[in-house]
């Protein structure tokens, strides 16, 4: 028995090495699905651990609040609220800065700490430098992203205008905190190193700055395990109600945090729609590799059967065959897989300021992988071994049994009679194998379909941009004040050099209830002739604000079951908290956000309050715009200042940046799937044609017939594919910004694909599908037409 299966093992090493092109192109595509696989699962792993680890060992905070201004002797109070850990209160508030040499007025967030040591939550990683320390008023800490934007270190100076008067302070040191992962600023939807930071002061010295001497408005707290911060967030907000409470927030809801959660979950989905391509189609060419092998060795197995191999031993070889291809591609899949998550976690460690890194992927991704792949291989190669087990010496010895013809009135077979001699071939040979030519096309249209999906994701963020910057947001500067100003600012600020036109906008945070659904979120009161903060809907257009009824978010209505005509609960969350009933007049769809508008005037009288505005949107002179930017550096009253080019400009850069890599992944593995569909699909039939075609050559056919007739199979069958899979392409891409990852509350990818995404996307797959042809051009001029004439049927 041990010399049988030595024979055996030896006879599957020498199919191996015989038919090595086409088992390297399987491997290869099963490398390709598996390492997506791997690197997706092992950056979700690493990311989850580095996460964790981060929030645990800084201490990031469960629960979050602002108020107005309360008192420090709440603390015993909220301390004693069920749940309750640990608590840290402190001073935070928004500043414009200056920093030497840059000519925009910055924006940044001013935030207390202990003075010479940590705070007891969100705590700092110094990077650089020291704390701030007792009595030194003006010394700051600044995030780590910002001081490298802008060559700041330890020892050198910044400006600042705080409550309205202008201070220089010194940097001491450079720090990271896990509340700050992602830093935002409040105009902006993605970060922005250099024009928004976190400078960390004394509380002594925000006390003197802003009167809150024995005082707080921002608050942080920790629960036991096993609390539900539902409850602690209710307790809170009924206790700090009248202090001026915009109402307490989970760690899933804080900004920073549920960016990095959500790019988790997009890791996630990448893992569980993207390598099942791979999957499928390798395990189509793996089939169709045996099958073709199984009927070149039919007089093989006849003898093996005649010389005593029972059935499962000839079954157990063909296995092996299967399993030493997938063995292969799972090899090279866990090696290229472990270094791609390792660089794409590197990638999104350094985005995410990260002080630390854990990669340290577990075996769960690799062993998903790998029995994934041979499951589906296995399944799929089992009627071919099936068939080899079971073929009887006797009929094994014989030649297989011609295929079936379909007759003169098949479609091909019409088609054919209208063809020349070459072409008439390739259309029955399609028509003989029809399960073969499907699973070829079946497997270019997956390439192409992976290539548009990667392209995909430009032309969403184009039509992002488009829908927001151009139809929403149409002012070219937003500047906001510390507190709400009577609507006489809009006359001094339309006085300002380069100033064209102004608009008001106020921005109120509210509760949003629905019988039994609440959303905490935010009404903007803008004008109901406003052309610079429109109403935008991506299927609609432009919609008016109404002077009553509130006109919300699709995204918002969905969350609440609203329609239009449906009244509800508004809850405003500053001044006198007045509880309103509301209206639903319109609903929008949106990309970004779930906004609700309604009528400045309206809202103003909602709260009680005179007329006033909390933001001005204005339209500048760009001849004018830095005289403008000078001026507004020293405006103590403005303590937000966004450009929107700017924003523009930053939004393209930063999302640039992410998608160039994720395109280049998926450009590469389309490519390699492309090519390994093709190139598998002419060796076989090079392999199972050869003496067919020298046969020809001795007939007098030429060279360049010949070879027509081996590659033109395979254009035919990719011009079959390109409709399919731009199809296929579409699906997958809904499929995939479907997903729960990409749909979120903040953003949702809009189903945007470009007629030039579809023309790139041809073009990589028939470049990759011209470079296999080139290959095996090569190898039919090289065809030894005696050899292979003598070879026996």
């Amino acid at each position: 028995m041990n010399l049988v299966i030595a024979a055996l093992d030896r006879k599957l090493l020498r199919d191996l090495w015989r038919l090595k092109g086409q088992v390297l192109a399987i491997a290869f595509v099963i490398a390709s699905g598996i390492a997506l696989l791997v690197m997706s699962l092992s950056t979700y792993e690493a990311l989850q651990l580095t996460t964790d680890t981060y929030y645990e060992r800084y201490r990031f905070a469960h629960v979050f609040g602002t108020v107005k201004r309360a008192p420090l002797q709440l603390e015993d109070r909220i301390k004693a609220l069920p749940g309750v850990q640990n608590t840290q209160l402190r001073i935070a508030k928004e500043a414009v800065l200056d920093v030497a040499g840059f000519p925009e007025p910055l924006m940044g967030r001013l935030v207390s700490l202990p003075e010479g040591r940590q705070p007891t939550l969100n705590q700092l990683v110094l990077r650089r430098g020291r704390l701030v320390e007792p009595s030194r008023p003006n010394e700051a800490v600044i995030n780590e992203s910002f001081a490298r934007a802008h060559a700041l270190n330890p020892g050198d100076t910044i400006e600042a205008i705080i409550n309205q008067k202008k201070r220089r302070l010194r940097i001491v040191g450079t720090a990271q905190s896990p509340e700050f992962i992602y830093v935002i600023s409040p105009f902006a939807l993605i970060p922005d190193k250099k024009r928004y930071g976190i400078l960390w002061m004394g509380r002594e010295a925000l006390e003197a700055a802003y009167d809150y001497e024995g005082a707080f408005n921002d608050l942080s707290l920790t629960v036991l395990r096993g609390t539900d911060t539902r409850q602690t967030i209710q307790a809170l907000d009924a206790l700090l109600a009248p202090f001026g409470s915009v109402g307490a927030i989970d760690r899933s809801d804080h900004l920073s945090n549920w960016f990095v959660q959500n790019e988790l979950k997009q890791n996630q989905t990448s893992a569980r729609i993207l390598p099942s391509i791979f999957v499928i189609v390798s395990a189509l060419l793996t089939q169709a590799a045996l099958t073709r092998l199984i009927a070149t060795e039919r007089n093989e197995i006849g003898l093996m059967k005649a010389f005593g191999y029972t059935d499962a031993e000839v079954g157990w070889h063909y296995v092996k065959f299967v399993l030493a291809i997938n063995a292969l591609g799972i090899l090279l899949g866990w090696a290229l897989g472990a270094q791609l998550g390792r660089f794409s976690t590197q990638n999104y460690a350094e985005v995410m300021n990260f002080p630390l890194l854990i990669y340290r992927p577990g075996p769960a991704a690799f062993l998903i992988g790998a029995a994934l792949n041979l499951l589906v291989a296995l399944l799929a190669t089992a009627r071919a071994v099936r068939a080899a087990a079971r073929l009887a010496p006797v009929v094994a010895m014989q030649p297989p049994s011609p295929p079936q013809f379909r007759g003169e009135g098949t479609f091909l077979s019409r088609l054919g009679a209208l063809a020349d001699e070459p072409s008439r071939i390739i259309l029955r040979q399609i028509e003989r194998w029809p399960f073969r030519a499907a699973a070829t096309v079946f497997g270019l249209a997956g390439a192409l379909a992976m290539m548009i999906l990667s392209l995909q994701f430009v032309d969403a963020v184009d039509e992002i941009e488009r829908s927001h910057f151009s139809e929403l947001q149409r002012e070219d500067l937003a500047l906001g004040f510390s507190e709400p100003k009577s609507t006489v600012v809009l006359g001094e600020i339309a006085r300002l050099p380069g100033v064209m036109a102004v608009e008001p906008m106020r921005i109120v945070p509210a509760d949003f209830v629905a019988g039994h659904i609440r959303h905490r979120g935010a009404i903007q009161g803008i004008s109901r002739d406003s052309q610079m903060t429109r109403v935008f809907d991506v299927h609609r257009g432009h919609l008016r604000v109404p002077p009553g009824g509130v006109v919300l978010a699709a995204r918002l209505a969905e969350k609440l079951q609203l329609r239009p005509g449906d009244e509800f609960e508004l809850r405003l969350l500053e001044g006198r908290r007045p509880l309103i009933k509301a209206s639903v007049s319109q609903v929008f769809d949106s990309y970004i956000g779930m906004f609700a508008y309604m009528d400045i005037v309206a809202l103003n009288r909602a709260m009680k309050e005179r007329p006033v505005t909390e933001y001005v949107n204005a339209l500048i002179d760009e001849s004018l715009q830095e005289e403008l930017l000078v001026r507004l550096k020293n405006l103590p009253a403005v303590s937000t200042v966004a450009l929107k080019s700017i924003a523009v400009t930053n939004f393209k850069e930063t999302v640039a940046a992410t998608l160039m890599i994720f395109i280049g992944f998926f450009s590469v593995f389309s490519f390699a799937l492309g090519f390994g569909v093709t190139y598998n699909a002419q060796r076989i039939a090079l392999s199972e044609r050869g003496r067919e075609l020298a046969t020809l050559r001795v007939l007098g056919f030429s060279r360049r017939d010949v070879l027509y007739i081996l590659l033109g199979e395979t254009v035919l069958l990719v011009c079959l594919a390109l409709p399919l899979g731009c199809w296929l392409g579409w699906a997958l891409t809904a499929a995939f910004v479907n997903a729960s990852g990409f749909q979120t509350e903040l953003m949702r990818i809009p189903l945007a694909i470009a007629p030039s995404t579809y023309g790139i996307s041809v073009l990589v797959l028939l470049v990759a599908c011209a470079i296999s042809g080139i290959a095996m051009k090569r190898r039919v001029d090289e065809l030894d037409l005696v050899a292979v004439l003598k070879t026996r049927e």
